[in-house]
């Protein structure tokens, strides 16, 4: 185990997820991550078989995308309502909520400081009910084309995490795979733009707010400038700094899985906020970049509590509910 455990920051296990994938000691690695699943919600996972060169790759179509004038990026817009999660939103679009569904509380929410990112959704192209929303052709030509090659890289990551993740629950390996078949996914760029110190500090604008994921489990990847912070699960209202990790993907699990788990799995709270220990001599933060990768169940599936979840003596807490019906609502309240 202590080969695979290298390490942890901020309580959050860094694991070497390579002896899952060559095989050597795949229960071991699905063990502590199911435990840092369970602990915290999150984990750092090195030697996971996402080519370097595709996710540097990534990150230049995402600066490139993001340094186009507003007019070009608002050609492929993100409609209105939060449920068709597509295209591009401008800085202040979005504000992200954690539970907040009533109309009333939900314009109070977004009057508060609101979230000054920039993101760009996309998913697979086969999605009648959510389809993509691309630049016009010939406006920054491939952009498309590398959106939708790592996109299904990143698949096939999300599956081997998963079949790592039915191990920690003692199941078969296979168990998730049937649930994540299409895959009902998104890629998400994210552009944090430059902002006054001063204007964080006083909550005057946030980069992104206090929030947890709500599908099966998110991939994360970071840029170098830092930021993300997780709320400690053993002390709600405070956060500590989940800082890049060379080489490293960050994982945690969402909502969605928290309720499937019937709540063994934690879903924990995180924001970005400006980087730990941030001097600048004029007063504004750094630009950042990351982009998470949402892992959603087939939202045509009903899914009920996981096996092994729930006894007589710890029941089932929630009844069986489908990712379609859970996600919509919650993508909903953030427009």
């Amino acid at each position: 185990m202590s080969s695979i455990l290298l390490g942890d920051t901020s309580s959050i296990a860094i694991l070497d997820f390579g002896p899952f994938i060559d095989g050597s000691n795949k229960q071991d690695v699905a063990d502590a991550m199911f435990a840092s699943f369970r602990d915290t919600g999150f984990v750092y996972l090195v030697n996971h078989d996402l080519p370097k060169e595709k996710i540097e790759e990534m990150f230049q179509w995402s600066k490139r995308f993001f340094s186009q004038p507003l007019e070009t990026k608002q050609l492929a817009p993100h409609p209105p309502s939060g449920t068709h999660h597509r295209g591009y939103s401008a800085p202040g679009l979005e504000k992200v909520s954690q539970h907040v569904y009533d109309p009333s509380e939900l314009s109070k929410h977004r009057a508060k400081a609101p979230d000054v990112k920039e993101s760009f959704e996309c998913g697979r192209e086969e999605a009648e009910d959510m389809p993509n929303i691309w630049l016009p052709e010939g406006v920054l030509p491939g952009f498309k084309e590398a959106c939708l090659d790592f996109f299904w890289t990143c698949y096939e990551l999300e599956l081997k995490i998963l079949r790592a993740l039915a191990l920690g629950f003692n199941l078969a390996e296979e168990f998730f795979l049937p649930y994540h078949t299409v895959p009902d996914n998104q890629l998400r760029l994210l552009h944090y733009p430059s902002v006054p110190i001063d204007a964080l500090e006083k909550n005057e604008v946030a980069l992104i707010g206090a929030h947890s994921d709500f599908a099966s489990i998110t991939l994360l990847l970071q840029d170098t400038i830092g930021g993300l912070e997780v709320e400690d699960p053993n002390h709600p209202g405070e956060f500590k700094p989940v800082p890049p990790v060379p080489g490293a993907i960050v994982v945690n699990a969402g909502d969605f899985m928290m309720r499937w788990s019937n709540d063994i799995i934690r879903s924990t709270v995180h924001r970005v906020r400006a980087p730990p220990n941030l001097t600048s001599k004029d007063g504004m933060t750094p630009e950042r970049y990351s982009i998470p990768y949402f892992c959603s169940a087939d939202f045509s599936i009903v899914v009920d509590s996981i096996p092994g979840t729930w006894s007589d003596e710890r029941p089932k807490r929630y009844e069986p509910i489908s990712a379609s019906e859970y996600i919509m609502k919650r993508l909903a309240a953030n427009y």
